[in-house]
């Protein structure tokens, strides 16, 4: 068997080598995360359309507020990605993104991306027959106010063709730093 694969077809048959190979493996395709998130990224270019931008510089917007606002790198990497599970998951993109983001950011910062899609339904809710005010069954977690605040400044109003974002290259080293290693695989 060729020393790039393992020898087993079923993993209780792997040996000590076979699961060395794959630790290599994996380390090298962990090393490449940054580089798949921000082609995920520059892939919001092709969204659905109908907004007078594609989610991409929505997202750019969303990153360059945050980072203009003096945010920390967790922060302005976490605008910038929020929307990157809307193509897989369009009624849970905030759920995959925060699994995503979890072991590289806050447990706060996870926590309002995950729940960033019902905190923005405020702001067009009643347009579409929902309840704008979902978000209120959070009202006494300890991180409503922090999504609240969130979707006001860096989601609700970053649609805007006007605004002048910051070009993603710009945002690039700030996701290699924030990928770079776990640092919250304790949760």
């Amino acid at each position: 068997m060729s020393a790039e694969t393992v020898s087993f077809t079923a993993m209780a048959d792997g040996t000590e080598a076979d699961y060395a190979l794959l630790g290599r493996r994996e380390e090298e395709y962990t090393a490449e995360l940054p580089n798949r998130l921000l082609a995920a990224t520059a892939g919001l270019a092709d969204s659905f359309p109908g907004y007078q931008v594609a989610r991409l510089e929505h997202s750019l917007q969303s990153a360059t507020r945050a980072f203009e606002d003096g945010r920390d790198e967790e922060y302005v990497v976490a605008a910038l990605l929020h929307d990157i599970g809307d193509s897989l998951a369009p009624h849970t993109h905030g759920e995959m993104t925060a699994a995503i983001l979890a072991p590289f950011v806050s447990e706060r910062l996870c926590w309002i991306v995950r729940h960033h899609g019902a905190f923005q339904q405020f702001y067009y809710g009643r347009q579409v027959g929902l309840d704008p005010n979902v978000r209120d069954r959070w009202r006494d977690h300890e991180w409503y106010d922090d999504c609240v605040e969130f979707c006001e400044r860096y989601d609700q109003n970053c649609f805007d063709p006007a605004y002048e974002s910051r070009p993603l290259e710009f945002f690039a080293p700030m996701v290699r730093r924030v990928f770079a290693a776990p640092r919250y695989l304790d949760r």
